[in-house]
């Protein structure tokens, strides 16, 4: 392996304030709250057993069920993207931000508050992104279970952080817009019913008005990924024995073409909603037979338009030895049959990764599978995993990180990806409160980049760590 990029604290600040750009904020953005750098959220659940919490550390770019948190607008040459990020260092207190990487320029401006959520210190409630069918942009603020409402905004105009529009609070979790070209969402979420259940709701074409919610799965509750082609959404879950989030178990897999009116399995069967037999139509494997624990990360297409599912398995909810072996697992519908493989392993069961399937057949992970500075903490050192063969085998093609003191993690995919802001992440120390800074790869993983932490003008070009290898 050749010699990687180097992380190191004061070169990343210096690096970013070094490239900044003398100019002075707009005079009429006095309608937005800017933040001078992006600076993370850190969180600590609190679950502690004999090594560490059950996750902490840097989560601003947290859960891997807020989906999107980044999107590609190609008319505009910038990818939009959401974090929860906060005003100091020293500081738990939950912002959800908004901002944007310029292709054409090089350069990010200072991120806008889009929602203060007034002491909540829980990135639990950290936000989503979509861009509708005019350049809108919307984000939806998460809330959590039925104490905190979610909240939704609409940019006032296209492509734009200047100013966004209220649209009012609304009860939801875990928030999943997908936008249909003419139709409008379909919005996958969460609410606190009977345990962590899954619902969906359209709206009509302009994002005004929506539907009743819906209720997908109730089987004591579910955590799920999802995504959009074409108009079909795809989502995979997996099920809460007795409502239990510690003993997450099987994997499951719907879709539906029509906004919801009609959920299938990958074969076509037309499902019943709400899902409530575990042993149901939808079922792709039964890991709660084998006594393993299903932690989901992602879902893709393959070229066919196949969908292809990303998770851990681990055989306990506590950090450290006793849930190894943690295994990367891909499942992969041929057409006909889900085949699974496994990629590799990891050290947390919430080391999180992302998954993509290029048009030239190569299907790439870009995850923190490499042990971090933290060792039994969430996330570790990101690198990049590459299969040829749709999955079969895999390969460590780059280690994108390495010496870093705070280990990485929740590598995210925008939707539309450039392939110059191709992953998109956040840094902590899962032990103690840390900083927490915000990074992106280019496809390849020879060019990462760090936002710059402290901002003194309005734009700065992020700094560069040399050529990863």
């Amino acid at each position: 392996m050749r010699t990687s990029v180097y992380f190191r604290l004061a070169v990343c600040v210096a690096a970013a304030a070094g490239t900044a750009v003398a100019a002075e904020p707009k005079d009429d953005a006095t309608d937005v709250r800017r933040i001078d750098g992006y600076q993370g959220i850190w969180f600590d659940l609190g679950q502690r057993s004999e090594f560490g919490s059950k996750y902490a550390g840097g989560l601003g770019t947290y859960t891997a069920k807020h989906v999107p948190l980044a999107v590609h607008a190609p008319d505009v040459g910038k990818t939009f993207f959401v974090y929860g990020g906060t005003t100091r260092p020293d500081e738990r207190h939950l912002l959800a931000m908004v901002s944007y990487y310029d292709h054409r320029t090089d350069r990010v401006p200072k991120p806008v508050v889009v929602h203060d959520k007034q002491g909540v210190d829980d990135p639990h409630d950290n936000p989503s992104i979509q861009i509708d069918g005019d350049g809108r942009l919307w984000v939806f603020v998460s809330g959590r279970g039925r104490k905190r409402p979610g909240h939704i905004y609409r940019s006032q105009l296209p492509h734009d952080i200047e100013s966004f529009e209220h649209l009012g609070p609304r009860e939801f979790t875990y928030p999943q817009p997908w936008w249909r070209d003419d139709e409008g969402f379909l919005f996958l979420f969460t609410k606190y019913t009977r345990g962590r259940e899954l619902y969906w709701s359209v709206s009509d074409a302009t994002g005004g008005k929506w539907s009743e919610d819906r209720k997908l799965a109730g089987m004591g509750g579910h955590y799920q990924v999802s995504n959009e082609r074409d108009g079909r959404v795809v989502s995979a879950f997996n099920m809460h024995p007795g409502g239990n989030v510690d003993r997450r178990t099987n994997l499951y897999f719907v879709q539906t073409d029509d906004g919801g009116e009609t959920w299938r399995t990958a074969a076509g069967k037309r499902l019943e909603t709400p899902l409530t037999d575990p042993a149901c139509a939808a079922l792709v494997h039964d890991y709660r037979a084998e006594k393993r624990l299903v932690y989901l990360k992602d879902i893709g297409f393959d070229r066919d338009g196949n969908p292809v599912v990303l998770y851990v398995t681990s055989s306990s909810s506590k950090p450290g030895p006793v849930g190894a072996p943690r295994v990367w697992t891909i499942a992969h519908w041929s057409g006909e049959s889900w085949d699974i493989r496994e990629v590799t392993t990891s050290t947390h069961n919430y080391d999180m990764g992302s998954l993509y399937i290029e048009d030239d057949g190569t299907w790439r992970i870009i995850a923190p599978t490499g042990k971090g500075p933290q060792e039994h903490g969430a996330g570790g050192e990101i690198a990049i995993w590459t299969s040829r063969d749709k999955g079969r085998t895999w390969k460590k093609a780059r280690e994108l990180t390495t010496g870093s003191p705070r280990n990485h993690g929740y590598v995210r995919r925008p939707v539309n990806a450039h392939p110059d802001f191709y992953g998109f992440w956040a840094d902590g120390n899962p032990d103690s409160l840390s900083e927490s800074h915000l990074y992106f790869t280019d496809r390849s993983g020879s060019r990462v980049r760090c936002l710059p932490y402290e901002m003194d003008h309005a734009e700065a070009t992020p700094a560069t760590f040399g050529t990863g290898k």
